[in-house]
């Protein structure tokens, strides 16, 4: 499913219709594809438009552009196709789950087997979408961003200690990790809860697996 020339694919902006996601009716969604197959991007391209979703679209097909593309694109959502060769997605969410976290992962191939599948979603991906059955896709996308929404309320400091937080470190572990004192520490995790309309620990570790932000325990 992934694709992009080194010579990186120019970004494409869909002006059609937005929907209400979790963002401002008039704002794109960015939508980085890693695709190897510019007919199968085509395809997406256009579902997503039938849909009525505005989007800004990048196609990568490589490790580098993917990273690089991660970081300087900042995309809403990535699409990708589960096997590139060298690089497939699980190597694709685990770059995406260190640089763009709270991005959703949803997996965009023409087959995959129920174990791979099993495993993809207990690694954080959002979705597994064939592309025999794209008209999901939307949904797809409408949903993980509206999960996400909350996280929207986070600093990206926040984020950074809800992760570990809900990895299973200790107060002071988390503060000696990021330069933090310990009651800076338990003044974020209590501000994390206030925003997220969370009350416990185990609500957060719940929260971070449902969007992806710390893999499901095998």
């Amino acid at each position: 499913m992934p694709k992009r020339n080194d010579a990186s694919t120019p970004i494409q902006l869909e002006t059609v219709p937005a929907v209400r996601l979790s963002r401002s009716v008039t704002t794109p969604i960015r939508v980085l594809m890693l695709e190897d197959n510019e007919a199968d991007a085509q395809l997406i391209r256009h579902e997503l438009h039938r849909a009525g979703l505005t989007t800004v679209t990048e196609r990568i097909d490589s490790e580098n552009a993917f990273t690089s593309a991660v970081r300087d694109f900042e995309p809403d959502v990535v699409l990708s196709d589960h096997s590139l060769g060298q690089f497939d997605s699980f190597s694709a969410l685990e770059i995406l789950r260190e640089v763009r976290p709270t991005a959703p992962f949803i997996i965009v191939t023409g087959s995959i087997t129920g174990a791979q599948s099993v495993a993809s979603i207990r690694a954080g991906a959002e979705d597994l979408v064939l592309k025999a059955c794209l008209s999901r896709l939307a949904a797809s996308i409408s949903d993980a961003l509206a999960i996400r929404r909350p996280l929207n309320k986070l600093t990206e400091r926040q984020v950074q200690v809800l992760r570990l937080v809900t990895q299973g470190h200790r107060t002071r572990d988390i503060a000696k990790r990021l330069g933090l004192s310990v009651k800076t520490v338990e003044s974020h995790r209590g501000e994390i809860m206030k925003r997220l309309g969370i009350h416990d620990v185990v609500g957060l570790v719940r929260y971070a697996v449902r969007v992806g932000l710390v893999a499901a325990a095998k």
